[in-house]
């Protein structure tokens, strides 16, 4: 894992719980990918000790992009950086996603946060000329970000959430069975951010024979694979196995990840 200091060239508050920081990746010389994720230090003192996990949300020619919500003292630091700042990072790290190439049409799943690990991947779609559909859920429209990215990259954007009643997942299932399936066949699903959106995708994913990858978020403490503190159960066949979503994902084919 490689050490990066980058110079921030923004990090401003974009909602009542969200951060963006755009950092110059100019002299990072590694490919970024989707479902990647950077460990930040927070700030330039002993505590916070651990550095945090911060997933790509938009990656372009020189600059590369976070979307951070702000939860706790590691987070809450790095709304104290300014432009001009260096950012001490480490990465990028962990697998990405894969985009089929064949792929015309593919479906995100995302609540929360989430939406900052799948705008990657609609960015990437749109590259590739795939059509991305979009199910956005959160607790209220303040929390709903990326809208407008999303759509500037051709999404369809379907919008749920918690205050006006229409996050559950029966009326997620609703939409994509009916709104979406329906009319387009979907050639892959993903998701991040929500179990219980998860869990509906990859119930939806084996009863529609459609392939899909899960960016899976877990508290990492040291990010390298070496605290064990991320492991999560895959299955391989008939049995069941441990591994670590920091060095083995954090992104996984969504019919293995076991949720239960």
């Amino acid at each position: 894992m490689q050490r990066h200091l980058a110079n921030v060239l923004s990090n401003k508050q974009v909602s009542s719980r969200y951060w963006h920081m755009v950092v110059d990746s100019t002299n990072l010389n590694k490919t970024v990918n989707p479902g990647q994720f950077f460990q930040v230090r927070c700030a330039d003192t002993y505590f916070p000790f651990l550095r945090r996990p911060l997933s790509v949300y938009r990656i372009n020619e020189n600059t590369i992009e976070f979307l951070y919500l702000v939860k706790g003292q590691g987070t809450s630091a790095m709304t104290k950086i300014q432009a001009g700042h260096s950012l001490d990072m480490m990465g990028p790290v962990g697998e990405g996603f894969r985009l089929d190439r064949s792929a015309q049409n593919i479906l995100l799943v995302a609540r929360g946060v989430g939406v900052a690990t799948l705008a990657a991947v609609a960015q990437a779609a749109y590259r590739q000329g795939v059509k991305s559909y979009a199910i956005m859920s959160a607790r209220s429209r303040d929390d709903l970000l990326a809208i407008e990215f999303l759509e500037d990259y051709g999404a369809e954007v379907f919008i749920v959430t918690e205050d006006e009643g229409t996050s559950d997942v029966e009326n997620v299932k609703r939409i994509i069975k009916e709104d979406i399936c329906a009319t387009t066949v979907i050639d892959a699903i993903y998701t991040c951010g929500s179990r219980r959106l998860s869990k509906l995708s990859q119930s939806i994913a084996n009863e529609l024979h459609i392939p899909g990858e899960i960016a899976l978020e877990e508290h990492m403490g040291c990010g390298m694979g070496a605290c064990f503190s991320c492991v999560c159960d895959i299955r391989e066949g008939d049995t069941t196995k441990s591994v670590r979503v920091c060095t083995e994902g954090p992104v996984f084919p969504l019919d293995k990840v076991v949720m239960e």
